[in-house]
């Protein structure tokens, strides 16, 4: 299966701030901008106006202008960011250095008060890729996601584990990037 993921626009004064599951708002102007994009990429590579996106109004509001051009959209809560629970929309230099600390010696299974770990949120990647592969084997499948889910489904697709230590977790892809990931499901079992 071919999934080609746009990473949604940059959220408005999000600098410094813990941000996963918590909804933040998007400049106009930046939504227009992506869905035109992916329009035009759908326009180019003969695909199927059909997208999948994560219900954050970040990535909810790119689809929101799809569907308005003919797009079928299907909103999937699996394609959310991680959840950062008690840390989420809180400027990072206000999480204690011993909840960070705490973090990076656990980092594939610590979660914050009432979040998710990484393991966690591979589990839920892994199963709506099983899930969606299994529907559409052989179409090219389009999303809006999040750096996090991104990161994870590109290291799920590459056989890699979950990252035991923050070190091995890759940089965050770019706002409005386009990323193809190659999921054979072939390999061994996602979760």
């Amino acid at each position: 299966m071919i999934l080609y993921v746009w990473r949604h626009p940059r959220p408005i004064a999000a600098e410094g701030i813990c941000i996963g599951q918590m909804d933040i708002s998007v400049d106009k102007r930046k939504l227009k901008r992506l869905a035109n994009k992916i329009e035009r990429f759908v326009r180019l590579h003969p695909l199927p106006k059909i997208i999948w996106i994560s219900p954050l109004q970040r990535s909810l509001k790119v689809g929101q202008i799809l569907a308005q051009r003919g797009f079928e959209c299907r909103v999937a809560p699996e394609l959310a960011e991680i959840n950062f629970g008690e840390w989420d929309g809180r400027p990072w230099t206000q999480i204690t250095k011993q909840e960070i600390d705490e973090w990076c010696h656990n980092f594939a299974h610590f979660a914050p008060n009432h979040g998710e770990s990484l393991q966690q949120l591979f589990e839920r990647v892994g199963g709506w890729l099983v899930k969606v592969s299994a529907e559409q084997e052989d179409s090219p499948v389009l999303v809006i996601g999040h750096a996090g889910w991104i990161n994870a489904a590109k290291m799920i697709a590459t056989d890699q584990e979950v990252p035991k230590t923050a070190a091995e977790w890759p940089r965050s892809v770019a706002y409005l990037s386009c990323n193809r990931i190659d999921v054979s499901l072939k390999k061994r079992p996602l979760c």
